[in-house]
């Protein structure tokens, strides 16, 4: 009955964007969720009636092409500033980054809210400098002051805060009078991704927490229905990356094929670390990676162009990444799990997801793969924003949307 309801409120949603015609000289309304490590293909193997319908409702793209590293906050911060990790600084997870002489690592709270970390310039930047109010819900980045601003509303990150109540966040912001009212929302759920690298992207607990979400997007359009604005809102569905299925059978120690008094640090987390060699070990160190099988290797500045990585001083002398399906460690060996991210981009199993609704977007809609640099200038093109620079295109883009 529950799932039933859902899809009756998703029908629902169907119906309306079928009828609605977008409104001339009203500010627009955009907001976007991403799902952490939500699979491009989780839909054929979960029940997702509400994301089934959103695709009739408006765009879906046949997958959303991730940046290299495929890595939670390198790319939800690609997403956010159209640029690619290389360019935008957060090159990794993980990282040392020697014009700060300081490390970068997610669970450490003062990296992650030191502005001097981030490059680029963010989306909610880029609104708030142009007058229109933004808000985040832990989203990669928000919590630091960049180019000395914050969004208007934001939040330290609480894995803890119940998945509604978040809904309940973006319900209230858009109740505020108009003059408090954000009209740029970026949010964030970890799922599925946190349960994806315990049980495999084909586990059982990782298709049911999908199916999960998909009755929560239930509850959040329907929140979303009951707010006078609601035939003005934008809406995206998106996610950072895939995930692949990994073993105890295929690690490759790193400690095991280099020599570790040749190496200054090892930065980074199954499958892709960089690596920072002693002077005049770097062709030794090198020579010994090239050779280890189930991985690749490329020196600084080496790195295969299409993956637009390894100018930044942040990746160090090496960068190495599992071959898909593989793990890499450094130290100890160790469970790795049953899923893993991380890989090169072009890997299927990294593709993630793009839905998309509202008043901006065509009904129906099939878009093929694009890359998430891409999601920047969509998003100023519908917000009428002007955008600061990126490496993304509305060319790739603008056929999703409608013609005003």
């Amino acid at each position: 009955m529950k799932k039933f309801l859902f899809l009756v409120a998703s029908i629902s949603l169907f119906v309306f964007y079928s009828c609605q015609k977008p409104q001339e000289n009203e500010k627009p309304y955009l907001i976007m969720l991403s799902l952490d490590g939500f699979r491009w293909d989780y839909p054929v193997y979960a029940s997702t009636p509400v994301l089934d319908s959103l695709q009739k409702a408006g765009v879906i793209a046949e997958s959303l092409k991730p940046s290299f590293p495929t890595k939670t906050f390198p790319n939800h911060y690609t997403i956010a500033t159209g640029l690619y990790p290389d360019h935008n600084g957060l090159v990794g997870n993980s990282f040392y980054a020697p014009g700060l002489k300081k490390f970068f690592r997610i669970s450490d709270r003062a990296a992650v809210e030191n502005g001097a970390f981030y490059g680029g310039e963010p989306i909610w930047v880029t609104a708030e400098k142009q007058n229109v109010r933004a808000a985040t819900f832990f989203w990669v980045g928000s919590e630091a002051k960049i180019d000395g601003m914050r969004p208007d509303y934001w939040y330290k990150y609480n894995r803890s805060v119940p998945f509604k109540s978040r809904v309940d966040s973006v319900k209230h912001w858009l109740s505020l009078p108009q003059n408090e009212r954000p009209h740029l929302i970026l949010w964030y759920y970890y799922q599925p991704d946190h349960i994806g690298h315990k049980a495999g992207p084909y586990g059982e607990k990782t298709i049911a927490m999908v199916e999960k979400l998909d009755s929560l997007l239930g509850y959040y359009f329907t929140q979303m229905r009951k707010l006078p604005e609601f035939n003005r809102l934008n809406f995206i569905i998106t996610s950072d990356h895939g995930m692949a299925e990994i073993s105890n059978d295929r690690v490759v120690l790193l400690d095991q094929v280099i020599d570790t008094a040749d190496i200054d640090m090892i930065v980074g987390s199954n499958p892709n670390f960089n690596i920072k060699v002693k002077p005049g070990k770097l062709e030794k160190v090198y020579r010994q990676l090239k050779n280890t099988p189930h991985i690749f290797a490329w020196k600084h500045d080496s790195v295969p162009r299409r993956l637009h990585y390894g100018h930044n001083p942040r990746t160090l002398d090496i960068t190495v990444v599992a071959y898909p399906g593989w793990s890499v460690l450094s130290g100890r060996i160790r469970n790795v799990g049953k899923g893993a991210h991380g890989y090169d981009n072009d890997f299927k199993d990294m593709r993630a997801i793009f839905y998309a609704a509202g008043p901006a977007f065509k009904k129906g809609f099939i878009h093929p793969t694009f890359e998430n640099v891409n999601i920047y200038p969509l998003i100023t093109t519908i917000m009428d924003l002007k955008p600061a620079k990126n490496d993304g295109d509305i060319k790739n883009t603008e056929s999703m949307l409608r013609i005003k």
